[in-house]
């Protein structure tokens, strides 16, 4: 195959994977949902390669899959079966952290840093980069910028859009845009940057960031409590931004069916308190204030809502191993999901306040569908992004007749309440395919036609992830 050969030229044959063996982790989402086939995986190790890459692909008429650590869970990140094989473009061998300017509070690096290696190499200098999810012991930065990450930092520190200064992009065809710009200004005509974060893929290649640091936080308190319900919860997080302003950097909610599906399926993890409760918030301060005065705060305001009769238990951690414990069971989420049996991951973000309406409301909707129907709830309520998850055994997900109509059939019933309700049905995941039939629902005609317009500008080929992103016209 020509191609192949003049990949195999430009690369190497080492950087050319073309065995079903070797590309399984390519074609194939983390979660085993999603599969198909490509072309052959590319791994340069360089941006000009992979503008190289780009340009062997115009030439032969092959379409381009960007991936980074392939965590996707949307189907934005592996081939479509429908579709003719792409070359899969990996950024595996572009980890680099090019820069770090602690005075600018910015750090450059390469695409294919995974996010836990560039959390670290900020913390080596004192500074600190805020993204944080589940996944960033494999998740790349690339990708993180593709989907407009969201985690468990956004109700401080903001989403991915709002850590990045600057991109270095390659184009559709072929052409480097140098766009690493190091500034908190520059006004100076519209912010390219802006139309490669959350694009996942379709409008370029992501090859460099440069990513916005903060100042490290030398101080952490963060307690596990048991609010009466999820109205409580939200009376108690406006206790916490009353007491503690930019101080409060994590408040996270979940459900006992979420955290028994952790402590079922995740090794070492346990139940931080001591009897079972139906809800659950992990909050964490953090400053550069002494250990102490976080301390006091975090005391204070669970003492006023346990007067106020909001929660019913709680545990403050009370060293760091007791702090990274709580944080791994939160973090465990995904995995221990991903063996109990299919759920159907919503990604719903509606106002903070109606975060409590949307679950009552969704799980209603879900259970006029599919009566008694599991659900478990985990939540980024500081931001209210609620992931609502109903469950499926996997003998019941088998013997389903038309799989994708009745998830399409449960997600769209959670989705629509958080549209009524002033929301979105996606809020840090992305769109990828799963979400492509929502997209036609609830984006308005001028939203789609303004995405279009700029995908054909860019992309008039239609070569850079497709079936991606924009549902077909």
């Amino acid at each position: 195959m020509k191609l192949i050969e003049a990949l195999i030229q430009l690369l190497g044959p080492d950087a050319v994977l073309q065995t079903e063996a070797d590309m399984a982790g390519f074609t194939e989402d983390w979660r085993g949902r999603y599969r198909g086939v490509a072309a052959c995986v590319v791994l340069p190790s360089s941006t000009e390669q992979v503008a190289a890459v780009v340009s062997v692909c115009v030439q032969y008429g092959t379409a381009v899959l960007p991936q980074g650590g392939n965590t996707s869970l949307c189907g934005g990140a592996v081939p479509d079966e429908a579709q003719a094989p792409p070359v899969i473009v990996s950024l595996n061998r572009m980890r680099k952290v090019r820069s770090i300017d602690a005075a600018n509070n910015s750090m450059v690096v390469d695409a294919g840093c995974v996010l836990a290696a560039v959390q670290q190499a900020a913390v080596e200098a004192r500074r600190f980069y805020p993204v944080s999810l589940g996944a960033e012991g494999s998740c790349q930065i690339g990708g993180t910028i593709a989907t407009n990450a969201g985690g468990t930092g956004v109700l401080r520190w903001g989403g991915t859009r709002e850590n990045v200064l600057g991109l270095e992009v390659v184009l559709p065809d072929g052409t480097i845009w140098d766009g690493l710009y190091a500034l908190r200004k520059n006004n100076t005509g519209i912010d390219l940057k802006h139309l490669f974060i959350g694009a996942e893929g379709t409008t370029g290649i992501i090859t460099a960031a440069t990513l916005k640091l903060h100042p490290l936080p030398t101080s952490h308190a963060m307690a596990w409590f048991a609010p009466t319900d999820p109205q409580a919860a939200v009376e108690v997080l406006g206790l916490f931004q009353a007491r503690c302003g930019s101080q409060l950097s994590a408040y996270e909610m979940m459900d006992a069916r979420q955290l028994n599906l952790v402590l079922a399926h995740v090794a070492g993890r346990r139940d931080p308190l001591a009897s079972p409760h139906p809800w659950h918030v992990l909050v964490e301060l953090a400053d550069t204030a002494d250990a102490a005065t976080l301390d006091q705060a975090l005391q204070d305001v669970l003492e006023l809502a346990s007067e106020r009769g909001l929660l019913s238990d709680a545990v403050l951690a009370s060293t760091e191993a007791q702090r990274a414990a709580l944080w791994e069971v939160r973090h465990s989420v995904s995995e221990a999901n991903k063996k109990a049996g299919m759920g159907l991951t919503t990604d719903c973000a509606v106002p903070v306040s109606a975060v409590p309406t949307f679950i009552t409301q969704a799980t209603e909707a879900v259970r006029a569908l599919v009566p008694d129907m599991p659900v478990a709830v985990v939540a980024h309520l500081g931001d209210g992004n609620a992931h609502f998850i109903p469950f499926y055994s996997f003998e019941q997900w088998k013997a389903l007749p038309d799989q994708e109509a009745a998830a399409q059939a449960v997600r769209h019933a959670v989705n629509e309440i958080a549209h009524v309700l002033g929301g979105t049905f996606s809020a840090e995941h992305g769109v990828g395919r799963t979400q492509l039939a929502e997209m036609r629902s609830y984006k308005s005609a001028v939203e789609l036609r303004l995405m279009r317009t700029i995908k054909q500008a860019l992309d008039p080929e239609h070569r850079f992830n497709p079936g991606r992103l924009l549902p077909s016209e």
